[in-house]
């Protein structure tokens, strides 16, 4: 499989797994929910590294790395995320998010020196102007609970930016580790992801108000978390991994930035409310956007 539809699959994964993680982190809070969240995922992660043997690819020159990476990308840009999420919705902390494509573009640019040219040039623009559009007018006015801004906006916007450039910095300095092809992604993503829980622990220890949770964890929303979890960085940071190791930063993060594209019928079929056309337009220029970058990749 080419890292583009990797890419892909983790975009689809992020949509799913983003209509399971509003109950659970409006009823937590962001810093308790993304605890519980990387607690159950290092779990799973350590699980599957240890059984696979994976544990045995990783070196030393890779763990700082690797740790690091997920500091900046999952225990600062998730934490952030959910916060964002809290006050604006899943649609509009989507489009904040998906900035982070536009980031990592610039970035890869910069450090790695990528071209995107031709149909790849014109495609990555088609993905990302549909994605703008998808989720600029992705649902009609509405009372939606979905879509009421608690609290600053300003702020909300401040911790989805924050949220973006986070993930693109984390995807940045995975990427050297990635592309050496010898560490399996599973165990990278472990790495990653403990270091991450380790932070929140250490934060949490401090008695920081904002690390309390909001309300009881109980069994519904533990359930939850899990599945969240397992789809969402068990599965889909692992498959974005492993696009890092044969693509483009810039590209892979292009196309997974299509989750909210992705996201617009599944709120649709969970709302019962129908986006605007508007938003179907944004939604066929990223396919045809995608269509181009595939077709000149040669999958």
């Amino acid at each position: 499989m080419g890292y583009e539809w990797l890419a892909l699959a983790s975009a689809s994964l992020w949509a799913i797994a983003a209509l399971i993680s509003v109950k659970p982190a409006r009823h937590l809070g962001p810093f308790a929910y993304s605890r519980w969240r990387m607690f159950l995922v290092s779990l799973m992660l350590g699980s599957i590294s240890l059984l696979t043997g994976g544990w045995q690819t990783l070196s030393g020159s890779a763990l700082p790395l690797l740790a690091l990476s997920g500091l900046i990308g999952i225990f600062i840009g998730d934490t952030a995320l959910y916060a964002c999420m809290n006050r604006l919705g899943p649609r509009r902390s989507g489009l904040l998010f998906s900035c982070h494509a536009l980031f990592s573009a610039l970035l890869g640019l910069w450090i790695f020196n990528e071209q995107l040219t031709g149909s790849r040039l014109t495609g990555a623009l088609l993905v990302f102007t549909g994605v703008m559009l998808a989720i600029l007018f992705g649902r009609r006015s509405s009372g939606s609970e979905w879509e009421r801004i608690r609290g600053s906006l300003a702020i909300g916007v401040a911790l989805g930016l924050t949220a973006a450039l986070c993930q693109s910095l984390g995807a940045i300095i995975a990427k050297p580790v990635m592309m050496s092809g010898n560490i399996e992604a599973a165990s990278a993503s472990g790495v990653r992801m403990v270091s991450a829980l380790l932070a929140h622990c250490a934060l949490r220890l401090t008695g920081l108000p904002l690390t309390r949770p909001f309300r009881p964890i109980n069994r519904q929303i533990f359930g939850m978390i899990a599945i969240n979890g397992f789809l969402a960085m068990a599965l889909g940071m692992t498959l974005i991994l492993l696009a890092l190791r044969h693509g483009d930063v810039g590209m892979v993060a292009i196309l997974s930035s299509t989750t909210p594209v992705i996201l617009l019928p599944l709120l649709w079929w969970h709302s019962g409310e129908r986006p605007s056309a508007a938003a179907w337009c944004g939604t066929l220029l990223a396919t045809l956007g995608t269509v181009l970058v595939l077709g000149a990749s040669g999958h």
